[in-house]
């Protein structure tokens, strides 16, 4: 994942990268990402805390540890506890008791982990609740609803997710549909001088796809350009294929 400024204004988005060091015989390099809560050095293991908590750590272990970001997840958390409880605890840093940044995700891996319950649409991407079955529509504006009431440091938008091992025709949906998506997240996004809002390029492994992804995003200096390769296949010699420019903007990705 990548990080090269932030939509404060989406007119004209301040970085939120700032490059300390670059290896000249690699594509090493060192950064510091500023954030609402603090600055962030990477490279970067980010925690994944999907229901606001470590399992088998608490917040204070985790500071002690020198964790200065960790993950949330948008729907498990939208589910339960609820957004409106949480903003209540003074959003997700006083409910979880955590002084340091956040990022929430969308909710869209989800259309793959639980590909069971799920079914996508134009409209959104309708679930049935692992805990007691209910459906729930989980719109790009409900996403990002959600995330501003969290009030993590940075949000994602809502995209189509497909497995990496897709191909085809579903592919090509998933990229066109995450570009529509993502105008409605940025029309949703109500707290823009707070919250990072980090656009998504979708496409597999395809080079024209992402390439095609990349184009029709709204031409803004964007706070990021996460990419949907998942850990599984970024090592491999496709996934490495799309970090390098120009599918990886600017060269910006790592």
């Amino acid at each position: 994942m990548a990080a090269v400024g932030s939509p404060g204004s989406l007119e004209s988005a301040p970085r939120i990268m700032r490059l300390v060091a670059e290896c000249s015989r690699s594509r090493a390099r060192a950064g510091e990402l500023r954030l609402p809560h603090g600055t962030v050095a990477t490279p970067v293991f980010m925690p994944v805390g999907t229901q606001a908590t470590m399992k088998g750590i608490t917040a204070e272990q985790l500071d002690s540890l020198g964790c200065r970001i960790c993950l949330g997840n948008t729907y498990h958390l939208g589910l339960r506890p609820g957004p409106e409880l949480i903003q209540k605890a003074h959003g997700l840093h006083g409910f979880m008791n955590w002084p340091h940044n956040l990022l929430t995700d969308s909710g869209g891996f989800q259309m793959v982990s639980l590909i069971s319950l799920s079914e996508v649409t134009e409209e959104g991407v309708r679930f049935r609740s692992p805990y007691d079955g209910e459906e729930t529509l989980l719109s790009p504006e409900r996403s990002v609803e959600i995330q501003n009431a969290l009030g993590s440091d940075i949000i994602m938008q809502l995209d189509d997710v497909v497995s990496s091992t897709v191909t085809g025709p579903r592919v090509e949906e998933a990229m066109h549909r995450s570009v529509r998506w993502l105008d409605r997240c940025i029309a949703a996004h109500k707290r823009q001088d707070k919250q990072n809002l980090f656009a998504i390029i979708q496409g597999g492994l395809n080079a024209d796809l992402r390439t095609t992804c990349l184009k029709a995003m709204p031409p803004i200096w964007w706070s990021a350009w996460p990419l949907d390769v998942t850990c599984s296949t970024v090592y491999t010699p496709h996934g490495q294929r799309v970090l390098d420019p120009p599918l990886c903007p600017l060269g910006t990705c790592s």
